[in-house]
């Protein structure tokens, strides 16, 4: 397989293995409370981490910059996962893909810098889009899920645009990033989770592999085959490839979970689909090195990170959940 396919191929498994991290993280939630889905997952990912790290000698230890960057984007990670799990538990796993993609016309909102009346209207289809998954079989009062959901794609847009701002001008591993992440994480929830943790030792095979799938595949894995792939492709064809996130959960939802879209879904998921691809394009566009010329170089030179949240990474260079998105990264994959 020549190079480019090759690197084709690893960007959209890391898309499909994050669109099925809502349908596991669902699945997950079934048999245990969230708290202890969230704890478990970090301290998996954690330890995998650490075991790359300790393989990766020559590498040295953290330094100064990557713990005072890890520890703040490891509490907005925490939070941003904790409202997107709490989200997938009350909603359907292709809605929470679909609705969370939201986070691709959320961020530029938070850049610096205007955007062209067109990226407004791709956001709008977007907002009409999440109106129609909303509605299921008619139009009634939000779900909590999908509320919950459109919550989490707003905080990861500030995770997102905080990620691209701490890691300017500074050099940051990714690993050793994402490792102090983990951490930070595991502490932050294990106190919260404490009381729930004897469901662990009750938890069946199955449940296990959920966990292990989540932490392992759709956290380390994905990050890492993530970095790697996008420093051997462009960043509009990574963009394209890792925004068909939101197509596989909806895939994943429909073809293993039995989930079904009536015809009013159906369209807001077309409608959310074509609006972030739309929005995306637009900002690309406007960020170009002729739109910085026309605009007379108003905005400053995109750090890595910023560009790579931008460009349908899941949480820069951070976990996803997430974009830019990354162990507990952008999604709850």
């Amino acid at each position: 397989m020549p190079d480019s396919r090759r690197t084709d191929a690893v960007l959209l498994l890391v898309a499909l293995v994050w669109g099925s991290s809502y349908l596991s993280a669902r699945t997950a939630t079934a048999v245990l409370p969230v708290l202890v889905v969230l704890f478990a997952r970090y301290a998996l990912s954690a330890l995998a981490c650490l075991g790359l790290v300790a393989a990766d000698r020559k590498s040295g230890g953290w330094t100064r910059d990557e713990i005072r960057v890890g520890v703040p984007l490891g509490i907005t990670q925490a939070a941003v996962l904790v409202v997107e799990t709490y989200g997938v538990a009350h909603t359907s796993a292709a809605n929470a893909g679909l609705i969370i993609s939201l986070t691709i016309v959320l961020t530029p909102l938070l850049d610096r810098g205007g955007l062209p009346p067109s990226f407004y209207a791709a956001a709008g289809v977007c907002l009409l889009a999440v109106g129609l998954l909303m509605s299921g079989n008619g139009f009634h009062a939000p779900r909590l899920g999908d509320l919950l959901m459109l919550l989490a794609a707003l905080v990861r847009a500030v995770h997102v645009a905080l990620v691209g701002r701490l890691i300017a001008g500074r050099a940051i591993r990714p690993l050793r990033l994402t490792t102090v992440q983990t951490l930070v994480g595991t502490g932050v929830f294990l106190l919260p989770a404490a009381s729930g943790l004897p469901a662990l030792t009750r938890v069946g095979a199955a449940g296990w592999a959920q966990l292990l799938y989540l932490s392992l595949f759709c956290s380390v894995f994905a990050f890492l085959a993530q970095t790697w792939a996008v420093q051997r492709t462009s960043a509009s064809r990574a963009s394209l490839l890792l925004g068909t996130e939101p197509v596989w959960a909806a895939a994943v939802g429909i073809g293993l979970a039995g989930e079904h879209f009536t015809p009013l879904t159906g369209l807001g998921a077309a409608l959310m689909v074509a609006g972030t691809y739309w929005g995306q394009a637009v900002e690309r566009g406007h960020r170009s090195p002729e739109a910085h010329r026309a605009a007379g170089a108003r905005r400053p030179p995109e750090t890595p990170g910023e560009r790579g949240t931008r460009d349908g990474t899941r949480d820069g260079t951070a976990l996803t959940t997430a974009p830019a998105r990354h162990p507990a990264g952008s999604g709850p994959g």
